[in-house]
This record gives C-alpha cells, sequence and structure tokens, in this order.
C-alpha cells in the first residue's frame, strides 16, 4: 500500500526533451519543456495508484547540474518521486504544497538509499 491507497502499476517513460515537449502540447497545452509528467489513471483501476510518469531524462541531467548541484541519480530519484507522489494526490501549485512536495521526495530519497 502506498500511503494507504492500493497500488497497481506505475511505468517510470524515460525519454528527451523533444519528446516530453511533444506531450506537454499534446495533452497539457503547455509551450515548454519539463523533468516530468504524471498521468493518473488510478479512477480507471479501482482507485489503485496506478499511472504512467514520463521524464525527460535531458532535463533531469541539467537540472542536477544546473540548479541542485547533485548527481544526475539523486536528482533522477527525485524526480520519480515527484511523479508517484502525484499519483499519491499531491499538488506543488502553491509555495506551501512545493515545500511540502520537496519535503517528502527528500523522506522518499532517504528510505531508498537506506533500503
Amino acid at each position: 500500500m502506498l500511503h494507504e491507497k492500493p497500488h497497481g502499476t506505475i511505468n517510470f517513460i524515460f525519454c528527451s526533451d523533444s519528446y516530453i515537449l511533444e506531450m506537454n502540447r499534446h495533452f497539457l497545452r503547455h509551450d515548454y519543456c519539463t523533468d516530468v509528467i504524471t498521468f493518473d489513471y488510478s479512477n480507471f483501476y479501482k482507485n489503485r495508484v496506478t499511472g504512467d510518469i514520463f521524464i525527460s531524462i535531458d532535463t533531469v541531467r541539467s537540472n542536477a547540474v544546473e540548479f541542485c548541484a547533485v548527481s544526475f541519480e539523486e536528482e533522477l530519484l527525485r524526480v520519480m518521486a515527484h511523479g508517484v507522489l502525484h499519483l499519491l494526490g499531491y499538488n506543488d501549485h502553491t509555495t506551501d504544497e512545493k515545500f511540502y512536495m520537496h519535503e517528502m521526495e527528500d523522506n522518499a530519497i532517504k528510505l531508498y538509499k537506506d533500503f
């Protein structure tokens, strides 16, 4: 169970900037590149945590260097956790939500490293 929700299938699709840009334009009507796009299918699968998480490896790599000064692997873990948190119903629209999301990403990375 993930946060008291039964889990289903979570697919991680690793792609390029150009691919995720097209996804962002087509499905979300956003004309910019991003590191992650999450498609939640939980409503179709008896409220099981289920979805597709598209991750731009290009953006993850550049963000690790430019903004975070962390390794590619750590930034990738953060983005993967971020996508799963969206599937669990968390948002990052407000400053408070972003702060809380970042804390949960940190906790997920720590759990992974301790495992």
